[in-house]
Protein backbone atom coordinates (compact mmCIF):
# COMPACT_ATOMS: atom_id res chain seq x y z
CA UNK A 1 0.00 0.00 0.00
CA UNK A 2 1.44 3.32 -0.99
CA UNK A 3 1.33 6.53 1.00
CA UNK A 4 -1.78 8.57 0.30
CA UNK A 5 -2.71 12.03 1.39
CA UNK A 6 -6.40 11.42 1.76
CA UNK A 7 -9.42 10.53 -0.28
CA UNK A 8 -11.03 12.67 -2.85
CA UNK A 9 -8.68 15.62 -2.63
CA UNK A 10 -9.59 16.77 0.88
CA UNK A 11 -5.89 17.10 1.64
CA UNK A 12 -6.00 15.24 5.01
CA UNK A 13 -3.75 12.37 6.03
CA UNK A 14 -4.93 8.77 6.38
CA UNK A 15 -4.58 7.42 9.90
CA UNK A 16 -3.55 3.87 8.98
CA UNK A 17 -0.54 2.07 10.40
CA UNK A 18 1.51 -0.11 8.11
CA UNK A 19 2.11 -3.27 10.18
CA UNK A 20 4.16 -5.14 7.57
CA UNK A 21 7.58 -4.02 8.93
CA UNK A 22 6.42 -4.86 12.47
CA UNK A 23 5.41 -8.38 11.44
CA UNK A 24 8.71 -8.85 9.59
CA UNK A 25 10.73 -7.87 12.66
CA UNK A 26 8.66 -10.10 14.93
CA UNK A 27 9.13 -13.12 12.65
CA UNK A 28 12.89 -12.59 12.60
CA UNK A 29 12.97 -12.31 16.40
CA UNK A 30 10.87 -15.48 16.68
CA UNK A 31 13.30 -17.41 14.47
CA UNK A 32 16.28 -16.14 16.47
CA UNK A 33 14.59 -17.18 19.72
CA UNK A 34 13.73 -20.64 18.36
CA UNK A 35 17.34 -21.22 17.28
CA UNK A 36 19.03 -19.95 20.45
CA UNK A 37 16.65 -21.31 23.13
CA UNK A 38 17.92 -24.92 23.03
CA UNK A 39 21.52 -23.70 23.38
CA UNK A 40 20.69 -21.87 26.61
CA UNK A 41 19.54 -25.01 28.45
CA UNK A 42 22.88 -26.81 28.45
CA UNK A 43 24.01 -28.66 31.52
CA UNK A 44 26.89 -30.87 32.52
CA UNK A 45 27.13 -33.85 30.16
CA UNK A 46 27.16 -37.25 31.86
CA UNK A 47 26.34 -40.79 30.78
CA UNK A 48 23.71 -41.79 33.34
CA UNK A 49 23.21 -45.38 34.45
CA UNK A 50 20.03 -47.10 33.32
CA UNK A 51 17.50 -48.82 35.59
CA UNK A 52 13.98 -50.24 35.32
CA UNK A 53 12.28 -48.19 38.04
CA UNK A 54 12.63 -44.42 37.73
CA UNK A 55 10.56 -41.42 38.73
CA UNK A 56 10.53 -38.07 37.03
CA UNK A 57 12.51 -35.24 38.60
CA UNK A 58 10.30 -32.58 40.21
CA UNK A 59 9.77 -29.43 38.16
CA UNK A 60 10.32 -26.98 41.02
CA UNK A 61 13.76 -25.50 41.66
CA UNK A 62 13.87 -26.50 45.33
CA UNK A 63 16.75 -28.93 44.86
CA UNK A 64 20.43 -28.78 44.05
CA UNK A 65 21.84 -30.93 41.26
CA UNK A 66 25.17 -32.49 42.26
CA UNK A 67 26.96 -34.04 39.26
CA UNK A 68 29.95 -36.40 39.28
CA UNK A 69 31.49 -36.81 35.82
CA UNK A 70 33.46 -39.84 34.62
CA UNK A 71 36.77 -38.04 35.20
CA UNK A 72 35.83 -37.47 38.86
CA UNK A 73 35.06 -33.76 38.57
CA UNK A 74 32.19 -32.41 40.69
CA UNK A 75 29.58 -29.81 39.76
CA UNK A 76 27.04 -28.02 41.96
CA UNK A 77 24.29 -27.27 39.48
CA UNK A 78 26.59 -26.04 36.66
CA UNK A 79 29.50 -24.67 38.75
CA UNK A 80 32.61 -26.82 38.89
CA UNK A 81 33.93 -27.63 42.36
CA UNK A 82 36.09 -30.19 44.16
CA UNK A 83 35.62 -32.29 47.32
CA UNK A 84 36.88 -29.45 49.54
CA UNK A 85 34.53 -26.99 47.83
CA UNK A 86 31.66 -29.42 48.22
CA UNK A 87 32.43 -29.76 51.93
CA UNK A 88 32.50 -25.95 52.32
CA UNK A 89 29.18 -25.61 50.49
CA UNK A 90 27.61 -28.34 52.62
CA UNK A 91 28.98 -26.75 55.82
CA UNK A 92 27.48 -23.41 54.78
CA UNK A 93 24.20 -25.14 54.04
CA UNK A 94 24.19 -26.82 57.44
CA UNK A 95 25.05 -23.52 59.13
CA UNK A 96 22.20 -21.69 57.40
CA UNK A 97 19.80 -24.50 58.35
CA UNK A 98 20.97 -24.43 61.97
CA UNK A 99 20.66 -20.65 62.17
CA UNK A 100 17.04 -20.80 61.09
CA UNK A 101 17.81 -19.57 57.60
CA UNK A 102 16.01 -20.59 54.48
CA UNK A 103 18.94 -22.54 53.14
CA UNK A 104 16.77 -25.20 51.58
CA UNK A 105 13.12 -25.06 52.49
CA UNK A 106 13.15 -26.11 56.13
CA UNK A 107 9.39 -26.63 56.05
CA UNK A 108 9.93 -29.53 53.68
CA UNK A 109 12.50 -31.27 55.90
CA UNK A 110 15.67 -29.59 54.68
CA UNK A 111 17.28 -29.17 51.29
CA UNK A 112 16.94 -31.67 48.48
CA UNK A 113 20.05 -32.81 46.65
CA UNK A 114 19.89 -34.83 43.42
CA UNK A 115 23.02 -36.83 42.61
CA UNK A 116 23.83 -37.43 38.94
CA UNK A 117 26.83 -39.75 38.65
CA UNK A 118 28.24 -40.96 35.36
CA UNK A 119 28.03 -44.73 34.98
CA UNK A 120 31.85 -44.94 34.70
CA UNK A 121 32.53 -43.20 38.04
CA UNK A 122 34.19 -45.54 40.55
CA UNK A 123 31.85 -46.77 43.27
CA UNK A 124 34.13 -45.42 45.99
CA UNK A 125 33.84 -41.86 44.65
CA UNK A 126 30.04 -42.02 44.63
CA UNK A 127 29.99 -43.41 48.18
CA UNK A 128 32.37 -40.66 49.33
CA UNK A 129 30.12 -37.96 47.87
CA UNK A 130 27.02 -39.54 49.41
CA UNK A 131 28.81 -39.72 52.76
CA UNK A 132 29.67 -36.00 52.62
CA UNK A 133 26.09 -35.08 51.76
CA UNK A 134 24.62 -37.28 54.51
CA UNK A 135 27.15 -36.04 57.09
CA UNK A 136 26.02 -32.48 56.36
CA UNK A 137 22.51 -33.42 57.47
CA UNK A 138 20.81 -33.62 54.08
CA UNK A 139 17.96 -36.07 54.50
CA UNK A 140 16.52 -35.87 51.00
CA UNK A 141 19.10 -37.27 48.58
CA UNK A 142 17.86 -38.43 45.21
CA UNK A 143 19.76 -40.53 42.68
CA UNK A 144 19.25 -39.56 39.03
CA UNK A 145 19.22 -42.26 36.35
CA UNK A 146 17.62 -43.05 33.00
CA UNK A 147 14.89 -45.53 32.24
CA UNK A 148 16.32 -48.82 30.97
CA UNK A 149 15.73 -49.34 27.27
CA UNK A 150 14.67 -45.75 26.67
CA UNK A 151 16.13 -44.03 23.66
CA UNK A 152 15.67 -40.55 25.08
CA UNK A 153 18.35 -38.72 27.01
CA UNK A 154 15.94 -37.05 29.41
CA UNK A 155 17.01 -37.63 33.02
CA UNK A 156 14.51 -39.28 35.34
Amino acid sequence: MGATTGSGGSGGFVAEINVTPFVDVMLVLLIIFMVTAPMMTEGVDVELPRTKMVETLPDDDAGVLLTVRADGSLYLDERRTDMAGLERWLAGLAASEGAGGTGGSAEMGGPRVFLRADRDVPYGTVVEVIGLVRAAGVEKLGMVSEREGSGDDAPR
